[in-house]
């Protein structure tokens, strides 16, 4: 019978054989008594519970941690409209995920503002051997997927805390309109934690609204994307990222800056049938997104109505599906590379 290890006896693995070894200091304040760690562990449930802990408000379902920080509901409802954006952008994008030329084996990814981590999972299947860490501050990703992939609850407009070792190869964002407030600092955190020679891509909206025909003039729709973007401007946060990142790319410090800007049509009124299927997209997502962009922004920082927030947005939908309004956006993805 073999003799038994005494506690004392290191098991683990060998600090010199694993680069991405560290030592982990015990908290002794917390773990000096029963009670202190019986307090550090029921302090801690709570934080863990307090995630899923949502806030209900007009029928709707917000994200609880670092509560307000983001205005755009976490429920099923909106769930189901960012995966039907995930379709849209793989149809403008010609079924690619992501445009900058990264390296064939990536080793270590993130995506910022991961959702429903759709992109993520998509990205973990078509690259197996690479880590794919999603953050967000839901945790509304599913629990299973690629071994791969993995979820982490987190406020990317924090300071980041990912180990020294934690370098990525590559750093994606989509769709951080409306719940960013300082780009350039964001910006800075993905150079510092990129790998030299890697590579960040945002892909985001310009939401100012306009038709090549003039006929958005006057509108409710015109009205809806007036009221809604003063009302996010005065929070702080930034509506129109899209045609303000090669700038703020430029200022971060990368190099090998790509714009690829695209035309967004909403309805299926365009002759070309790729924009006429792409239109029906973005109606499509539109369908649920007028209400769900609009109703916590207005009620908590405007005084609106719910009901008032209702009638805007289907006023807006209406809009939206008469075939002689004619409304486009710009959509840009940009990319860069940290020098090496």
């Amino acid at each position: 019978m073999g003799r038994r290890s005494s506690m004392a006896e290191h098991t683990g693995p060998d600090p010199g054989d694993d680069p991405f070894y560290q030592t982990i200091e015990v908290d002794t304040q917390v773990t000096g008594t029963d009670s202190t760690y019986e307090d550090e562990l029921s302090s801690c449930t709570k934080s863990v519970t307090s995630i899923r802990d949502y806030r209900q408000e007009h029928g709707r379902r917000y994200h609880s941690y670092h509560d307000g920080r983001y205005l755009l509901p976490n429920d099923e409802a909106e769930a189901q409209r960012l995966d039907m954006m995930h379709e849209m952008m793989l149809f403008m994008m010609g079924q690619r995920l992501f445009l900058a030329p990264i390296a064939d084996n990536p080793q270590q990814v993130l995506d910022l503002g991961t959702g429903t981590g759709i992109w993520a999972l998509d990205f973990a299947d078509r690259y197996p051997n690479a880590e794919v860490t999603g953050t967000d501050l839901s945790p509304i990703q599913p629990s299973y997927g690629p071994p791969n992939v993995h979820f982490i609850v987190d406020d990317m407009e924090d300071e980041w805390a990912f180990p020294e070792q934690q370098k990525f190869d590559f750093i994606h964002a989509r769709f951080l309109a409306l719940g960013i407030k300082d780009f350039p600092k964001l910006l800075t955190e993905c150079f510092n934690n990129t790998i030299p020679g890697g590579w960040v891509e945002f892909q985001d909206w310009d939401l100012n609204m306009y038709s090549q025909d003039g006929s958005t003039t006057g509108t409710s729709i015109e009205q809806y994307y007036n009221i809604g973007i003063r009302a996010y401007e005065k929070t702080g946060h930034v509506v129109s990222p899209g045609p303000h990142l090669e700038q703020w790319f430029h200022e971060a410090g990368f190099t090998e800056i790509h714009v690829q800007k695209y035309l967004l049509p909403m309805g299926p009124w365009p002759k070309e049938e790729h924009l006429k299927s792409l239109g029906m997209w973005n109606l499509l997502q539109a369908s649920t997104g007028f209400e769900a962009s609009a109703l916590a922004v207005l009620t908590r920082y405007e005084n609106w109505t719910p009901a008032d927030v209702v009638h805007l947005a289907e006023k807006a939908k209406l809009d939206a599906r008469d075939r002689n309004i004619h409304a486009l956006f710009d959509f840009y993805v940009v990319y860069g590379r940290r020098p090496l």
